[in-house]
């Protein structure tokens, strides 16, 4: 019996660990909140804030239950040792070396598995190549609009910016749907175009760059925490799109966080208020991407690292001439029918990174 408690003690440290890795009671607060959220009368009153509530219940439920779950077994298994009945010995231990290889893969997976449920938040930026970047950049957008639509899922455009001549200079998007970062999170990366050039009077073939970010968005607050100090918030006068009023009052907001040196600026709503809410969900998102890069656990151990938009970084290329190709440096997967990926149909190249 002696050698069944070791064992027991081992799978309770390793259920102590995964409970600290997932957050695990701040997750419960979260669900309890939630929760009392979703038993008010006037709950469906803002359908959209609704849904949205009732699919993070959802995700956080189906993360906490198998935890839960362990927790029972645990309990069990101690209640048949206190039985002290031998012959249930090798029954027992069959079980306790089953839980525990269950805890090792569940502990061993990679901080980033656990965000794979969220949406994301997907940002383009042109890179070189001048007005063919951003033409290209344009391209990616159309791509995963066209992929996502195929997909239902709702997509939302949090910020652009429009290039001088054609194309765009950025922009970022807000995907929801199910197990999206899981989904995406490979076509982080820079992305690389060959083609003969339709804004050169030679028509001479050209490369050109764009890089593209995919993020988890921030489900629950608890989710990253940062040190008010730690932030710097300036507004200024927006110079986007939006009516009237959106150029002439202060409501563009812009949000550095000062030991990363991150930077997240949005002028699209026409409220100050509302800026600084999304800028805010997009600056704890990009801080939890640099956790799951750097394999951190606490935003003072990050440092901001991100690859520039140019030759030698690519992850993927796209050639439209002299052939027709488009290879994924990484899995490896090759198509020779380019126009239908950048339809939208790059279900095989994200199953390939899986």
């Amino acid at each position: 019996m002696e050698i069944l408690q070791k064992k027991l003690k081992i799978a309770e440290e390793l259920i102590a660990e995964i409970k600290q890795k997932f957050n695990f009671y701040d997750k419960i607060e979260d669900l309890k909140n939630l929760k009392s959220q979703s038993d008010g009368s006037d709950f469906w009153s803002d359908p959209s804030s609704a849904q949205e509530i009732t699919k993070t219940i959802s995700s956080i439920e189906s993360m906490i239950n198998p935890i839960l779950e362990f927790d029972i077994e645990l309990k069990e298994l101690k209640e048949l040792i206190l039985l002290d009945d031998q012959s249930l010995t090798p029954e027992i231990q069959e079980k306790i070396e089953l839980l525990i290889t269950t805890l090792r893969n569940l502990n061993s997976q990679k901080i980033a598995d656990k965000y794979d449920d969220h949406d994301v938040l997907l940002s383009i930026y042109a890179g070189a190549g001048g007005t063919d970047a951003q033409d290209w950049a344009e391209m990616l957008l159309r791509m995963y609009l066209k992929w996502a639509e195929k997909k239902d899922c709702k997509v939302h455009v949090i910020d652009q910016s429009k290039g001088e001549e054609a194309g765009i200079k950025s922009a970022t998007l807000e995907i929801q749907g199910n197990n999206l970062y899981g989904i995406l999170k490979k076509e982080n990366g820079v992305h690389r175009l060959v083609r003969l050039s339709p804004f050169n009077a030679n028509n001479l073939r050209q490369t050109s760059f764009a890089r593209v970010d995919v993020i988890p968005k921030i489900m629950q607050p608890n989710e990253i925490k940062i040190d008010e100090k730690d932030l710097k918030t300036d507004v200024f006068r927006s110079g986007g799109h939006g009516g009237q009023s959106v150029n002439t009052t202060d409501s563009a907001v812009r949000v550095t966080h000062i030991p990363t040196g991150i930077t997240v600026t949005i002028q699209n709503e026409r409220s100050q208020l509302q800026n600084k809410e999304i800028a805010l969900t997009i600056l704890k998102s990009k801080l939890l991407q640099l956790l799951i890069n750097q394999n951190a656990e606490t935003i003072a151990e990050i440092k901001g690292e991100l690859k520039s938009a140019e030759w030698g970084n690519q992850i993927r290329s796209y050639v439209l001439h002299p052939y027709k190709q488009v290879k994924d440096l990484r899995s490896g997967f090759i198509s020779s029918n380019p126009q239908t990926i950048l339809d939208g149909d790059i279900d095989e190249i994200l199953e390939s990174n899986l």
